[in-house]
């Protein structure tokens, strides 16, 4: 029995699947989890001193690769101060302003401590500024585990199987509208069937929790444009594409910037933090200057800040970062692609930047419905053969692959030769 076999045995014990994420569950694939020592660069060790090439990346904040020594340095130095005051300190005012400067659509920041809180407070401020109610997201997006957004959410909740959540009042959601994503004609609808009722729009702008879904072109503007013709709210849920496709995230992508935006994960370099920020008019509804009430104890932690503000400092001062991910990014998933070809697998790969997904599936996946036509039985084969073979995957059809910076061309010619042992063994 494998140390990571033993520790899951003890874990599920003591903890609720075993796991403290749905998304660290192996059972989809139909096996028990990997328990992780640690990581270096573009590399991730197990319990039993197994060595993969890792592209989870803590779900996407590794954007530099693993253990970065710069980010850890000023981890270490900030933590000899004290981990945590309870109290305001200059570093999470470098933190605010730093993003508010380099990010135009954000003039002003709140910084809380995960995505969940971050998307949550920006609802909970569009809500407060429109004097609305109604909510329109889109199937298969993921904004987290608050109450109000588990509705046809993805990810770990597509993985399990379940549609919404336990638990969860019907009272909660009932101002929630679903949208089709790449369907800007089925948001139309809810406008039209609630008029001057729906307080924000939020939406992933690339959707990575359903897999990796693109938009379409035109779909990012029309959001834009409906939002602004009927006073709503825009929100760009950006945790996961915020500072990852461009350093101005996908609104520096697109050209369209949001009037609100959630971030969390690379602004922590690693670190439990997250935020949300945007328009001032709407900023300054959030307590203690207007009526929206958010607090939080380990919000603008000093440590969580020192390591994300050294992380994107590195990213602002190196550009040439984002132009390496890309490289790497498109050697690899179109390497993937022309083996796919090559080997004459009927399964769609899509990619942006250095966020990728295969979807075992026949037919293109742009939104929720394409993406639950995926063989996810077909993708635990494929799972269990990768992580066998030394590439640690997500263990879900419907999770990213992420790239970082510490990718190179070894690691990409080292997964593109097992990703054919597979193909060829198929």
């Amino acid at each position: 029995m494998s140390v990571s076999d033993e520790l899951f045995q003890r874990a599920v014990k003591v903890i609720p699947g075993g796991v403290n994420s749905p998304v660290r569950a192996y059972g989809s694939v139909g096996m028990t989890p990997r328990f992780i020592e640690g990581a270096t660069g573009p590399y991730i060790f197990d319990a039993d001193s197994k060595k993969y090439i890792d592209y989870i990346g803590s779900w996407g904040p590794m954007i530099l690769g693993h253990n970065n020594q710069e980010v850890l340095k000023q981890v270490i130095k900030k933590a000899e101060s004290g981990l945590s005051f309870g109290a305001a300190t200059e570093i999470e005012v470098e933190m605010a302003e730093f993003i508010c400067e380099n990010v135009p659509s954000v003039e002003m920041i709140r910084m809380v401590n995960s995505g969940t809180e971050a998307v949550m407070s920006a609802i909970r401020a569009a809500r407060g500024y429109t004097r609305r109610n109604k909510i329109i997201k889109f199937a298969g997006c993921y904004h987290g585990h608050s109450d109000a957004l588990l509705v046809k959410a993805g990810s770990g909740v597509m993985t399990a199987g379940v549609p919404d959540s336990a638990g969860v009042p019907a009272g909660c959601t009932e101002d929630t509208l679903t949208a089709v994503y790449n369907d800007i004609d089925s948001v139309k609808a809810l406008f039209e069937q609630f008029p001057e009722q729906i307080a924000a729009v939020i939406v992933e702008p690339v959707a990575a929790n359903m897999g990796v879904v693109l938009p379409e072109e035109g779909f990012l503007q029309g959001l834009r444009d409906i939002t602004s013709a009927n006073g709503s709210v825009l929100i760009f849920d950006e945790v996961i594409t915020g500072f990852r496709l461009a350093f101005g995230g996908a609104q520096e992508r697109f050209g369209i910037h949001a009037d609100l935006v959630t971030y969390g994960k690379i602004i922590g370099g690693g670190m439990p933090v997250g935020a949300y920020g945007g328009k001032r008019e709407i900023m300054e509804m959030v307590s203690p200057l207007g009526a929206v009430y958010q607090a939080g104890t380990l919000s603008g932690n000093p440590v969580a800040m020192a390591a994300g503000i050294t992380q994107l400092k590195i990213l602002k001062e190196n550009p040439d970062i984002y132009q390496n991910m890309q490289k790497n990014a498109d050697e690899l998933f179109e390497g993937m692609a022309a083996l796919i070809k090559k080997y004459e697998k009927p399964w769609k790969l899509n990619h942006l930047g250095s966020l990728g997904c295969l979807y075992f599936t026949e037919q293109p996946v742009n939104n929720y419905e394409d993406a639950k036509k995926a063989d996810t039985e077909k993708f635990a084969e494929y799972f269990r053969y990768m992580l066998g073979h030394g590439i640690h995957l997500g263990p879900s059809q419907f999770e990213a692959m992420f790239l970082s910076n510490a990718h190179n061309e070894e690691t990409t010619k080292e997964t593109l030769r097992i990703f054919e042992d597979y193909l060829a063994g198929r």
